[in-house]
């Protein structure tokens, strides 16, 4: 069993970008996956002048890891119906899924697909309550969930923070290996519309009991991470732009 650990925020585009790539990981026998939220943005309103960047980085995006940006979301970007963002109440969703027995990162997969695809209005807790329902989860018991964990959310974030400083990752999505080594990074962004090489990736990995080739990594710390969104830059340039998966809490 080899562990990973997973930097994200559920309002990053490229994580959206990636997701395919997270759900085949997580999919595979003999990898633990560990979620870190990580608190990119706060309840924000999108100024409408801004939009249309938003659509350019999106076709970024799509171009460069295949992901679909649904007509409803596009249309919504398009309008001048008010959008805003909110990382906390998302990431504080997917907790609270962890803590009523569901799956974190089918939580985390609902809410991207509300969002990208859907064009749903994520900030919103109704919006979430129904997107549990779409899972398979018991809504009054997520709800009371929500409530509880309220008071866990921000140090959770603040952990996430720690562990990204201490490890000096710069921006999501972004893997790290546990390996008797220490911490190793991976980069999803290198294995867009790769997914025979990411599988292969981890073949090898698991076959060596998550010993990595030191020279891959090397290499893989090297490549320009211009597909990631980065959370100590303004958030406005980068937000749009196991068999179980584990909620990281303190």
């Amino acid at each position: 069993m080899v562990t990973v650990h997973y930097f994200f925020d559920p309002m990053c585009g490229w994580c959206y970008g990636a997701s395919s790539l997270i759900e085949q990981l997580n999919q595979r026998d003999g990898v633990s996956l560990v979620l870190h939220p990580g608190g990119m943005v706060a309840n924000r309103a999108i100024d409408p002048s801004f939009r249309q960047h938003i659509l350019q980085h999106d076709q970024q995006i799509a171009r460069e890891t295949g992901a679909e940006f649904g007509d409803a979301y596009v249309a919504r970007i398009k309008s001048t119906a008010p959008i805003v963002m909110d990382s906390y109440l998302t990431a504080q969703a997917i907790l609270a899924t962890d803590t009523v027995g569901g799956d974190p990162l089918e939580m985390l997969r609902a809410i991207q697909q509300g969002h990208y695809r859907d064009g749903l209005a994520v900030n919103q807790i109704d919006t979430l309550a129904a997107l549990t329902e779409e899972i398979g989860l018991d809504e009054s018991a997520w709800r009371a969930a929500m409530t509880a964990n309220e008071a866990q959310l921000h140090g959770t974030i603040t952990r996430t923070r720690q562990l990204m400083t201490q490890y000096q990752v710069s921006g999501y999505p972004t893997l790290m290996l546990e390996t008797e080594q220490g911490w190793q990074k991976v980069a999803p962004s290198s294995f867009y519309r790769r997914e025979a090489q990411w599988q292969g990736y981890w073949d090898g990995v698991l076959a060596t009991d998550a010993s990595v080739n030191t020279a891959e990594i090397s290499v893989m710390k090297q490549i320009n991470m211009a597909g990631e969104c980065r959370p100590w830059e303004a958030v406005m340039r980068c937000a749009f732009g196991t068999g179980h998966a584990l909620y990281a809490s303190l």
